[in-house]
């Protein structure tokens, strides 16, 4: 999949996700490979300018993770020039929008999902940006409030209109929380209203599920989000699987995998890792039958080296398995 001077390979995109997509959790997917674009965490657009990449847990990175999605959280076209400005200063592979985060205090700033409803101010934003950067653009969005095929189209094709290089959609209604089942079929139908790349999002969480949705959607590229802090090898197994791509197999036990997180944990100031640390846990400790008591002892703990000395615990006590591709 290419957009502009970008090729994505394997067309698998790594989602942007608060407190989880920073380089920590980057470089641990990196280890097995088959993410064909990595993200941010979304970055606010006002505060961006003033962030110190050497500090901001939002901005730090390796060299290795590369190619870096940035996603934007905007409100209004002014706050455009200075986040773009920034963005190319930090060698920024794609900029994208945010057009679809529901999280309430998001909505009440008046960004994410809710610019759905201001086709005049979203095109402003897309121009602006446009205007600033003649590099890749992209935006993610949902359906919409309701099923409503004939705005969900117009403001689609409003989008392609103003520039934008590649659309990702989160198939669920605003509304909808992750247990719900996506609706891989409009992206199918949004596939058939504009001509750029559209990639699908939302409940892939396997080699299996990845080619449901392909087959339902005919999506050009899958992006996957909690997925890759539940299971990091999740790329690389949909990458070899569904596109054949020839991507070495890595065996590391589970306290391992850990273990290189928490590693990857130090580079961040100390007031900033044990949020992290919490947010992945949360969500790996569903690899073990009994991972709740993981995910408890990691979340009471007061300081990272107390949940780092915890989880230890905790995996001194249960089947370590190693863990390959595929069972």
């Amino acid at each position: 999949m290419n957009i502009r001077s970008l090729r994505i390979w394997p067309p698998l995109l790594l989602a942007p996700m608060a407190g989880l997509t920073h380089s920590a959790l980057r470089t641990t997917l990196l280890l097995y490979g088959g993410v064909g674009l990595l993200s941010t965490e979304m970055l606010s657009a006002s505060r961006l300018p003033g962030e110190n990449e050497q500090l901001s847990p939002y901005l730090m990175k390796t060299a290795s993770e590369r190619p870096l999605s940035y996603q934007l959280l905007v409100t209004g076209e002014e706050q455009i020039p200075a986040a773009i400005h920034k963005l190319r200063s930090l060698g920024a592979d794609c900029v994208d929008i945010n057009l679809g985060c529901p999280a309430p205090r998001v909505r009440r700033m008046g960004g994410g999902s809710c610019l759905m409803d201001d086709f005049s101010r979203v095109r402003r934003i897309l121009a602006c940006c446009r205007r600033e950067t003649a590099g890749p653009m992209s935006a993610k969005i949902r359906l919409g409030e309701s099923f409503d095929a004939l705005k969900l189209r117009d403001f689609c094709v409003m989008l392609a209109d103003e520039g934008l290089d590649m659309l990702t959609v989160h198939a669920r209604l605003r509304r909808e929380s992750f247990v719900r089942r996506p609706h891989w079929e409009w992206i199918g139908q949004i596939k058939q209203w504009i001509d750029i790349p559209v990639v699908a999002n939302g409940g892939i969480d396997s080699v299996e599920t990845a080619r449901l949705c392909l087959r339902q959607s005919g999506a050009d590229g899958l992006m996957i989000g909690r997925t890759a802090a539940t299971t990091p090898w999740i790329f690389a197994d949909i990458a070899r699987e569904v596109y054949g791509a020839g991507i070495p197999r890595l065996e590391l036990a589970l306290p391992d995998l850990y273990a290189t997180f928490v590693e990857a944990l130090q580079r961040f100031s100390p007031d900033r890792r044990l949020g992290r640390l919490k947010e992945f846990t949360h969500y790996f400790a569903k690899n073990y039958f009994f991972g709740h008591h993981l995910a408890t002892r990691v979340q009471s703990s007061q300081n990272f080296a107390e949940a780092r000395s915890r989880a230890e615990t905790f995996f001194a006590s249960n089947d370590p398995g190693k863990r390959t591709s595929l069972p």
